[in-house]
């Protein structure tokens, strides 16, 4: 079975009930509880959530896949892991070792059922052991150890044509596939071979700030419609 799990927690400092929070004319809990169960890959969607407002709300949206998980207070809050809401459920639902997590992230509403769909594609022909989507990003960049900055990704003295440069991955946050038992096993939602799903670059917004939602909002009237 494969099982798309979308963890949605009610609490957020940066922006105020942001899972409910209406972008685009619907909240944005809604845009990868759509997306998940439009996917032919994805068998269940489970909502985790501790917030009764936003199971509420998602009930109100008729998702035919959608199932509703009430996680446990200890694992939602700031300082709780997104693996440690995976791990409960995955113990709570007595998963097998064989079935295959989709974990999706609300923030992330520019995501598509085709991009899930494409994804698990290259997951099952590569034989990867997990997979995350991500965003190549072909700046030069640079990082500061010890007072000093240095190039992390090429050769200030030999500088690349950009049509040659590899560039770095950058994860996007949007989906990540893995199967039950690496997860249980290494306690992280990647493990052994891992393959990456690339997706435009504009996908690389995630809503974390308010400045965030003015530009992913204008993003999704031109992508999603």
């Amino acid at each position: 079975m494969n099982i798309a799990f979308i963890p949605a927690r009610g609490g957020s400092k940066s922006i105020p009930l942001k899972n409910i929070k209406e972008i685009n004319g619907k909240p944005l809990i809604y845009w990868t509880l759509k997306a998940a169960s439009d996917s032919s890959s994805v068998d269940k969607v489970i909502l985790a959530t501790d917030s009764d407002k936003i199971i509420e709300i998602a009930n109100q949206f008729n998702i035919s896949k959608l199932e509703i998980y009430k996680r446990k207070p200890e694992n939602a809050q700031d300082s709780s892991s997104t693996e440690s809401a995976m791990i409960e459920y995955i113990n709570y639902a007595d998963l097998s070792f064989d079935d295959i997590f989709f974990l999706i992230q609300a923030t992330s509403p520019l995501l598509k059922s085709s991009d899930i769909d494409s994804m698990y594609k290259i997951f099952k022909e590569n034989n990867y052991d997990s997979i995350f989507s991500g965003v190549r990003e072909k700046q030069f960049k640079w990082i500061e150890l010890d007072n000093e900055i240095r190039p992390v990704n090429y050769d200030y003295k030999n500088r690349p044509r950009r049509q040659d440069f590899r560039g770095l991955i950058a994860e996007n946050g949007a989906c990540y596939m893995n199967s039950v038992e690496n997860i249980l096993k290494d306690k992280c939602r990647l493990s052994g071979t891992i393959g990456i799903y690339e997706m435009p670059s504009y996908s690389l917004y995630e809503l974390d700030e308010p400045s965030d939602w003015i530009i992913v909002e204008n993003l999704m009237k031109q992508v999603l419609d």
